[in-house]
This record gives C-alpha cells, structure tokens and sequence, in this order.
C-alpha cells in the first residue's frame, strides 16, 4: 500500500471520478488548531495534481483560500472541502477547524466523512479535545489513521511520537496503532538537526527518498536493515493480529513467510473496519518541489484503505410522518436522500449549501422537498417545502466547479436553496424523507446585543436569521424578560466570528451589551396593603379602595390571587379589576423592577362609588395596594439556579468542583462514566456561569464539557441582592 508512485490524471479525468461510489473516499482531518491540517490538505491537492507548483488551482486562486473573517481570525473558523483524484478515485478532503469554537463544523465533517485522518503535530503531541474527538470515532466504529506533521521541528522525534499516540489511541491494544513507515533523515546541519529526507516502507522495505522535490525509490543498506526488520515484524504481528484467517498468526510464528500482497490486503481491511490505526508522517513541499514528503504514501492510504460509502451505515431515515425507512446504503438508483453539511452565503451566487448524497442521485434543476431539523428551540426553523436545485458545483478554494449530477456517496455544493440550512434533509417532492440529525454541540456562552443605529435596527432581524441558518451551533434567543436579543454561543472566537459575520456579511452593525439574568421578587413575610384612588374633576370622577394581605409560597407557585370580599364591598364585577391590577403590578415588579412570583394576594375589603367607580379606577387600587404592601414588607430577590452537570476526566475533578463551590455552586455527587471521566452533578445560580464555558475550558484545558438546565429560583444572598438593587437604582 502507498509503494508505488501514481500518477494524477488531470481535468478530464476528475470529471470521470465520481462516476459510481465505488470511486469516491470521503476523509475529514481531525486536528488541533496549528497541527497542520491546512497544510497538508494543500500538499495532498499538490501531489494529486489538483494544484501547481506555486500552490495555485488551474484557472486561478489557491486550494487554501479562506474568508476575510479567516485571515482576521489567522485560523480556520469552518469546514472546507478540497476533492482531489489518486489512481481514479475522487477523494474529498474535508478540512476542519481545530479550536474547540468551532467543533460544530467538525461534527459536520465527521458527519459527511467515511473515515478520518487526525493530525498530530510532532512539536506539540496529542491534546485532550483530539483524544475526546478520537472517542467519538471510536464509539461509532470510523476508521482512522493517524498523520504525523512538523517533522521539520527541531523537537520533533516521530518515534516518540507514535509511542505518544498508541498511548492516547491505543487503550484497548496499542498494537494496532503502528506506524506503516519510518522517516528517512538526511546528514546533519550545523545546528546539529538531522532533516527529514524521505520514508522508509516497513512492508516493502524499500527507501523513498523525497529530497530532490520528487519521490524516488531505492534499496536500503544493509546498515539500515536491523532497525526496519524489527519495525517490520511488529507491524506484521500488528496487521496478522487483526486478519480474518485465523490460522495465519500460527503460521507466520512457526516460520512461515507471509508475502507482502496478503499483509496489504489484511491491513487495508482492517483499516476499513476500524480495528487497525497506521501511522504514516508527511511534510508540504520544498518550495518548487512536486509532491510533498509521504503525501503519495497517505493518498495511496485513502485509497486503498479507507472504505467507499457504501461501507457507510445509513443515519437514520424516517418519512416526514415519523414512520422508519428501511433504505439500501449508498444506492445511487434508491430514494433520494440527502443532507446539507453546511450553508454558507456568496455575495455573487447568494446561499450555497454544501450537501451529502446518502441515496440517490442528485441532478440540478429538479425539484427537491427540504425538511427541517428540529431545531427550532436554537431559532432554526422547521422546514417542510419544495425547492428548485439551482446549478450543482464541486467547491475548491474558492471557485465552483460545474458537475452534471452528484450519485450517493458524493459531496457538491448546491445553489440556490433559499429555505435549507445546515442539517435540513433534501428527498424527493413526491416521498418527502428526514434523516436523523446528528449531535450538536450546545451553545453556552450568552451573547446580549442590539442594534448600534436605526439603519442597523431595521437590518438585524433578517441579518440574524441568515447568521443562525448558516451556523446551527449558535441559538437566537429573543428573552421575553429581560427584553434582549441574545446570541447563545460556544465561545469568545465563537462570538466574534458571529459579530463579524453580521458586519460585514450582512451590514449590521451591534453593540454588546451586558447580558442580564431573569432575575425575580417575591415576599419574605405577610404583609397588607391598603390602595386608595380617589380623583374628582368634575363630571365623573375615580374612586376605588381595596385592601389586601400578601402572603410567601412556595417556589412555583406563581401568583394566587383569592376574594374574601363580603357584603359588597366592592361589588362583583370590579373584582376581576383588582386582579388584573395587582397581576400587571406584579409582572413590573415591587422593588428592583423584576416581576414578582410564588404570592398569594388575597383581597379582604374595600369601597366603591354608585357613579365614579369604574375598571380603570380598581385596575389603579389593586396595583396601589400591592406596592404599599411591598414598601412595609421584606422583599427577596429571587436568582435562577441550574442543574449543571460537568463530565471532566478525573485529574480535574478536584479543580473542577473546587471552582463550582466558587461560584456558590452545591456538588449534589460524582458519578464516574466510561474510563477515566466523571460526572459532576451540581446546582449553580446563573450569575455565576455566564462565562463557564471559556473557563471551564482553561481549566480542563479542553477536555471537559459541561450542560445546563433551568431548576428554580431562589433568594440571592443579602449582600448581592443589595448590589442589584443599587445598579437597579432602588435603594436596598
């Protein structure tokens, strides 16, 4: 596998590629940020041909050209699509974003690969967020490999290296991440640094030598070959150990020589299946050089390894009805069934949705249904419409490439779906199909903004509605309470993208402003109050007395609102007057502004005109009555609570629940989960954790992740709620 070279084959030939699924791999790249995925995903275009030797695509612009927003940012802040061709296959390298900001564009890569490379940089190692992303292949049973870059790094040592990802990858049995090649170092420098010059194939056990810009094969010396037997028999053990002729391992220990074709042939099955990890290194080019080092060894991987969609289980499929659908996987001639991995917006072609086919065959200009995803609770609509398939196109930096149809198993960019967004399933107008959405991450951090100007006001809502359709990470909260817009995201990088998108995407221009809890009030004792409104101007005049007593409940309760007027003091149909007047008192508030809950008001006597009585008057004496109650009485400012749970792996968990208590959080217990992680159950006010997601980040340096729920409200300390007062402007 990957010994011997290929041959790319050109414009006409990538056109033929996608021709049946049997000639396509999907791989994503997997990576932290600054491991080398970009970087390598432009090596891999260069070596297939896809770009020259000056990094540029045939007909203009580069394989790695970003966003405006992407340059700012100096990271890659969404998912990329880069399709090359090796030996007749299409291989779509989707390229992902390494800062945990952006997992939701990870999530929708892993969705639309059939298997995953993760970079590892030789200089930095194995971070917790890749080893957690790594877990979620694993659960789902994805087939990797594992890419070793920055072996230019004067610190790096790939042998140490792979030591270091057996460890983090290799739990279960460290003998199936093994790497398939070793590096090839060149003489010495005067920093003492022994360059990396080419690979040496442990199968093979032949040198390519890379130093000249192109690969070359030769012979080892016989001082080499001691180090690369016993790489190779381990490997060899590695690959027999995984081979379904269980008699093989028996008889390569007994003496027999297993050929070379038969060990290729394990090892590509087994990397299908995902029970063996390779490890292979690569590095970009030499400037002016044609193919970078181990670039044509991981393309031979791909494509040979890696498995077709076919061997990609089929999400699930229900009709609009929610009635399961049994359907053929990656069935070019079956139902249409499709899917948008992610939306994005052309100032030129407008929005662009780039989506999987799991079914079917996609052609442009057809009809499609597009049904929505659930997600409404994020402000993403559900969708349930037919639209027209504008123009399909194979994305490469930042051209559109034109393609007659797209079979199952392909990736293309469609234009012109004005309704789909990220996550939204596409089928046939006459059997309307949805697949099962895939797991996104949820958005933590608040994000409170307005309009900067009028012109900016009358732009937001539509602005904002484009941003979340693109984004389906980001949740558009309009807070009935507090009266804010609020942008829920994943973190600081998160949100700045998100304010930059609407500048200079959408030309709206905000303001961030403090993002304000849903405070409220409530009783701490029994109280009466009197409300007199009694005005003569001549003609008919206003007059209206009641009196009511205030009593706490308990949390939930609401407002109880009881009549024990006797004798007609007031008369029966100004009692719902009251009511309604002490319920609008009570939803402004009766000491810091912040609606009043869990009382019951209870109204005793009153008095009233034959002529100046009227519903306005005893509307204006049942909200007079309540605030003379609350100005004689205790008032408690009320604070949601949330049940957070926090799973962090267990060297954080005394840091973890050491900062919970920090907060005024209450550790309710621990439980452990899989290996390695803990649960932490806890109930923390929500004042305290606007910012939990970024800290709680630094704290596990990426490696927990936590939910929240609304529980209750409950009184805020004394000297806090003082606090909120004074910024309220009420005296305490």
């Amino acid at each position: 596998m990957g010994d011997k070279a290929q041959t790319h084959p050109g414009a006409a030939g990538r056109a033929r590629a996608a021709d049946h699924p049997a000639s396509i791999r999907n791989v994503v790249l997997v990576g932290h940020s600054g491991s080398g995925k970009t970087t390598l995903v432009e090596a891999l275009a260069l070596t297939a041909g896809a770009v020259n030797r000056a990094g540029r695509v045939e007909d203009g612009g580069t394989v790695s050209d970003h966003d405006d927003i992407e340059h700012r940012q100096q990271r890659s802040v969404q998912l990329s699509l880069v399709p090359v061709e090796w030996d007749g296959i299409k291989v779509n390298v989707i390229d992902t974003p390494g800062y945990a900001d952006f997992v939701g564009e990870l999530r929708a890569g892993l969705r639309a690969a059939d298997a995953a490379l993760f970079v590892v940089s030789a200089s930095d190692g194995v971070d917790g967020s890749t080893r957690m992303v790594w877990e979620e292949c694993q659960a789902v049973g994805m087939p990797r490999a594992i890419v070793v870059t920055h072996l230019e790094s004067a610190r790096a040592d790939f042998e140490e290296m792979t030591r270091v990802c057996a460890e983090a990858f290799g739990a279960d049995d460290p003998d199936a991440v093994l790497p398939l090649y070793l590096p090839l170092r060149g003489p010495e420098g005067p920093d003492g640094h022994a360059p990396v010059t080419g690979l040496v194939g442990l199968l093979s056990q032949k040198l390519f030598d890379y130093s000249t810009g192109e690969r070359k094969e030769s012979e080892p010396g016989a001082d080499q070959l001691p180090d690369i037997e016993q790489a190779r028999d381990r490997l060899i053990e590695g690959i027999i150990a995984e081979s379904e002729d269980e008699t093989l391992m028996d008889r390569y220990l007994g003496g027999e020589r297993v050929d070379v074709k038969t060990l290729v042939q394990d090892l590509e099955r087994a990397v299908a299946r995902g029970t063996f990890f390779p490890v292979l290194a690569a590095a970009p080019a030499a400037e002016g050089a044609r193919q970078g080092l181990g670039t044509v060894e991981l393309l031979a991987l791909v494509t040979g390894g890696f498995p077709t969609p076919f061997e990609h289980p089929m999400p699930g499929v229900t009709t609009i009805g929610g009635e399961t659908r049994e359907l053929k996987a990656c069935d070019p001639d079956g139902p249409l069934v499709a899917e948008v991995v992610k939306t994005s917006s052309d100032p030129y072609v407008g929005r662009i949705s780039l989506v999987r086919v799991f079914s079917g065959t996609l052609r442009p200009d057809e009809t499609v249904h597009v049904s929505g995803h659930g997600l409404t609770d994020r402000g993403h609509e559900d969708h349930d419409v037919d639209e027209k398939v504008g123009a399909l196109s194979t994305p490469f930096g930042k051209q559109q490439r034109p393609v007659a149809h797209a079979v199952a198993g392909d990736l293309v960019s469609v234009a012109k779906l004005g309704r789909a967004e990220t996550g939204d399933t596409l089928s046939a107008k006459d059997d309307p199909l949805l697949m099962e959405p895939w797991r996104m991450p949820d958005p933590l951090l608040p994000l409170a903004i307005q309009a900067h100007s009028k012109a900016d006001e009358d732009k937001l809502s539509q602005g904002l509605s484009r941003l979340v359709a693109e984004d389906p990470t980001m949740r558009l909260e309009q807070n009935q309470d507090t009266h804010q817009v609020v942008l829920w995201c994943l973190g600081e990088a998160h949100a700045d993208v998100a304010l930059e998108r609407l500048r200079s995407r959408y030309g709206v221009q905000v303001d961030v402003v403090p993002h304000k809890v849903p405070l409220r009030e409530t009783f701490a004792v029994r109280a009466a109050g009197r409300g007199r409104h009694v005005k003569q101007s001549g003609g008919h005049g206003q007059y209206a007395i009641c009196e009511i007593e205030v009593e706490p409940l308990p949390g939930g309760s609401g407002i109880e609102f009881v009549d024990k007027v006797v004798g007609g003091a007031v008369p029966r149909q100004f009692i719902p007057s009251v009511e309604k007047g002490v319920r609008a008192q009570a939803a402004r508030g009766v000491a810091a502004g912040y609606p009043l809950i869990d009382v019951r008001i209870t109204l005793l006597d009153g008095k009233a005109h034959s002529v100046d009585s009227s519903d306005a008057a005893f509307q204006t004496a049942g909200a007079l009555a309540l605030r003379e109650a609350a100005a004689g009485a205790r008032i408690h400012l009320l604070e949601p609570v949330s049940e957070v749970g926090v799973l962090v792996p267990d060297d954080y968990v005394g840091p973890v629940m050491s900062d919970l208590s920090s907060r005024r959080g209450r550790v309710l217990g621990t439980e452990q989960v899989g290996s390695g992680r803990t649960l932490i159950r806890a109930e923390v006010p929500e004042f305290e954790i606007g910012r939990y997601a970024i800290d709680l980040r630094s704290l596990s340096h990426g490696t927990a992740r936590f939910d929240r729920a609304y529980a209750r409200h409950e009184p805020m300390p004394p000297q806090i709620a003082e606090r909120v007062r004074e910024q309220a402007g009420e005296s305490p």
